[in-house]
């Protein structure tokens, strides 16, 4: 989707019914502040499910969602019965598949499920995350029913039924509430025995003004801990590592990526723009559910499906605050060293009455406690082969992306037989000695990166696997052939090139010795025949082009968008002309003002260059290894002064990613990121005979002393080995370059 969209509504939170058939003490909808549940019919009407598919399907087309998550959630959304939940999920597919992929899924306590609603769920792809807080004692001590019966065994009865053979596929998780006077061990054992895809452990929604029951201030003067979230958190962590985390822990699995520079996994956690709607059921849009333990009206918006849109909802100024990022969140905030992992806590957690939502979570310490202790056991001090040698950490960037592949393959509960036989095919080139180094190099084009870190927690993408594995077929001219569902007309196959089909649809695609066929078309097949080094292709093939051979210019891939600025739009023959002509140059003059400039450690290795808009300057890639942005109207010159600065950047973000250099999280790698950028501002070279940037170098480089002084003062324990090796290079760098100025 277009960078813009960065922040589109992409996830929606359907109530198709207001009511429970549990009396769980800890509900944030019938027990917290707000109430407004009482005043909404029980069950959302055929009128509303109609209306809110009209709108969703205008704007996911109006957007270019490529996929649309809608949960039906709550109350119980399973009291609508089988006829009306079939007529839901009618409604929602005949609107929305034409535009999107849509996501169907729904949160339940699972006690009603039955053969029927499984039945329903195979019909329409309906993915079951089920409500469980452990072992029977622990989940009898909040999740009764109404005449205050345990409902454990009729939740484990629907959970048994989703874990048989036939509708496996459609179990994805348990969510489990925390209570700190259940074992944690015994908890996440009981949920394990389940088998489940993934585990979600859910802090109790608690707010300054309604702290949570194991509350710290009740515990000030006895020996007990006064972060005991994060000590119970972390025996189950711990457990999870003894069991080879078998089972995916989305807190666990969030803390891990953030820790290490990756995206959050959850809204819980981290700095990642909100991007959920809930629709009530009278068609009221609200914001999400957990600020109803905030105070009455929270969630409220005003707005709602029949008077308002999706667009409209997007810019209301609540669902803005949540969007903010860095901005968004306290002061207090802001100056911690755990922030990237963290976020400032789900945000509805924040609210303290008189200052709102500007304050740390109401968990903040055992936030930080529970981030700080996995970041302690997590932590490789040892020293690694990539921070003396630069083939070792193009290899370890290469595992990376590899290992993220897998790990979507792994994870997936959702992959159909497309996706079985792409990755059967994939294994298939891998494995030979002839086409695995054609493989990697189409999974070392950096936009991959950006695909399958995009992938993570939505529905596969059955298309871009096959996509790869057919690009890397043509390269090595190994037979293969490949169908799916392709719902973009525009077929890319990194590395190589675009072919825009006649339209969306199934297809077929057969990779032969001297290039590829593509089969498309209802009812009858039509084909496109491309051979990508050859002539006389149809007119809808659109090759990268080549700067060298290992470096191309691809302005096409859906996945180029990674960049903070926009991308331009694709280039014409003669836009891509001018702009090819400056890259040459650029290069020349690298060459001739920087002599030796490519053997140095730090030099940027590019493959990818991408156009963007114009005045965006020269920009990295935010995911995959190798990306450069260029403005189309970046003169030559200005490589000089910023490639790098960039190089420096891009070898730091290398090594953060495949090893550690300071103590996960820690503030020690801030700083060694700004010694890096101060040093190769300092690198940069100003044009012969002119001296404007001499005052700018010497400023860096007392930018890149200071900080290289302030990491030097740092506790031991703060920095690995791999990071005192960095420390210990860029010092040496800094007086080479200090010299060099004075000289000058």
């Amino acid at each position: 989707m277009p960078y813009s969209d960065a922040t589109n509504i992409q996830e929606l939170v359907l109530k198709i019914h207001s009511r429970c058939n549990l009396a769980c003490d800890h509900c944030y909808m019938y027990e917290h502040a707000d109430q407004s549940w009482k005043t909404r019919p029980a069950v959302i009407s055929e009128e509303t499910v109609a209306q809110v598919a009209k709108r969703l399907s205008g704007y996911a087309e109006a957007q270019r969602i490529d996929s649309f998550s809608v949960i039906l959630h709550g109350g119980e959304p399973l009291l609508v019965g089988p006829a009306r939940l079939r007529h839901i999920c009618e409604e929602l597919t005949r609107a929305l598949a034409p535009v999107t992929t849509l996501d169907l899924r729904m949160h339940t306590n699972g006690m009603l499920l039955r053969r029927q609603h499984l039945e329903i769920f195979d019909e329409f792809d309906l993915k079951v995350s089920v409500s469980l807080d452990g072992d029977q004692l622990a989940n009898d001590r909040h999740r009764l029913d109404r005449r205050g019966r345990s409902s454990y065994d009729r939740v484990l009865r629907g959970i048994d039924l989703l874990r048989t053979p036939e509708f496996r596929r459609h179990y994805v998780g348990l969510l489990c509430t925390v209570d700190v006077t259940n074992d944690p061990v015994t908890v996440h054992d009981a949920l394990t025995a389940l088998d489940p895809p993934r585990i979600d452990y859910l802090l109790p929604h608690s707010t300054w003004d309604n702290p949570p029951p194991a509350w710290p201030s009740n515990l000030l003067g006895s020996t007990e801990s006064k972060t005991p979230y994060a000590d119970w958190l972390l025996k189950i962590f711990d457990r999870w590592e003894e069991q080879g985390r078998r089972v995916p822990v989305r807190t666990f699995d969030s803390v891990l990526s953030t820790l290490r520079g990756g995206p959050s996994l959850t809204e819980a956690m981290g700095l990642a723009p909100s991007d959920l709607a809930v629709v009530e059921t009278d068609g009221a849009f609200e914001q999400a559910d957990s600020l109803k333990t905030a105070y009455a009206g929270a969630p409220a918006t005003g707005y709602d499906v029949f008077h308002h849109t999706f667009e409209e909802f997007a810019q209301h100024p609540g669902v803005r605050d949540r969007q903010l990022g860095i901005e968004g969140v306290s002061d207090t905030c802001r100056k911690c060293p755990v922030l990237d992992s963290c976020g400032g806590g789900l945000y509805a957690h924040r609210y303290r009455t008189g200052s709102g939502f500007d304050n740390p979570s109401v968990f903040c310490a055992d936030l930080r406690g529970f981030i700080e202790g996995v970041a302690e056991r997590i932590t490789d001090r040892a020293l690694s082969p990539t921070v003396h040698d630069g083939e070792e950490l193009r290899y370890a960037q290469q595992e990376l992306t590899r290992e993220l592949l897998a790990t979507l393959n792994d994870r997936g509960t959702d992959h159909d037989d497309d996706w079985g036989k792409a990755w059967a095919a994939l294994l298939l080139l891998d494995g030979d000695t002839s086409s695995a180094p054609h493989l990697n190099t189409v999974l070392t084009h950096p936009y991959v990166r950006t695909a399958l870190r995009r992938a993570w927690g939505g529905p596969a993408d059955t298309a871009h696997l096959a996509s790869l594995v057919v690009a890397a077929a043509v390269r090595a001219g190994s037979a293969v052939t490949l169908s799916w569902q392709q719902r973009d007309p525009e077929l890319h196959l990194p590395t190589l090139g675009t072919l825009t089909l006649p339209g969306s649809g199934r297809i077929e695609v057969e990779v032969t010795t001297d290039g590829l066929r593509v089969h498309h078309g209802t009812g009858g097949w039509d084909t496109l025949s491309v051979r990508p080094d050859g002539e006389n292709n149809p007119p809808g093939w659109r090759p990268l082009t080549p700067m060298g051979p290992t470096l191309v210019i691809d302005d096409t891939d859906p996945y180029r968008d990674c960049y903070p600025v926009p991308v331009a739009p694709p280039l014409d023959a003669g836009e891509s002309r001018v702009f090819r002509k400056r890259l040459v140059r650029a290069q020349e003059l690298m060459d001739e003002r920087m002599p030796g400039w490519r053997s140095d450690v730090n030099a940027l290795t590019v493959t990818t260059v991408t156009p963007l808009e114009a005045g965006s300057g020269l920009r990295l890639g935010e995911h995959g290894p190798g990306a450069l942005g260029v403005a189309v109207d970046l003169e030559p010159e200005e490589f000089l002064l910023h490639l790098p600065r960039l190089g420096h950047l891009a070898r730091f973000t290398g090594l953060r990613e495949t090893t550690d250099l300071a103590l996960a999280g820690s503030g020690a790698g801030r700083l060694l990121e700004a010694a890096c950028e101060a040093i190769g501002t300092a690198a940069c070279s100003p044009p012969p005979g002119e001296r404007p940037e001499a005052r700018s170098r010497a400023d860096a480089l007392e930018r890149a002393r200071s900080t290289l002084t302030e990491l030097s003062a740092l506790p031991e324990q703060d920095l690995t080995e791999s990071g005192a090796a960095l420390v210990e290079q860029l010092w040496a760098e800094w007086e080479e370059r200090a010299k060099a100025h004075e000289l000058a």
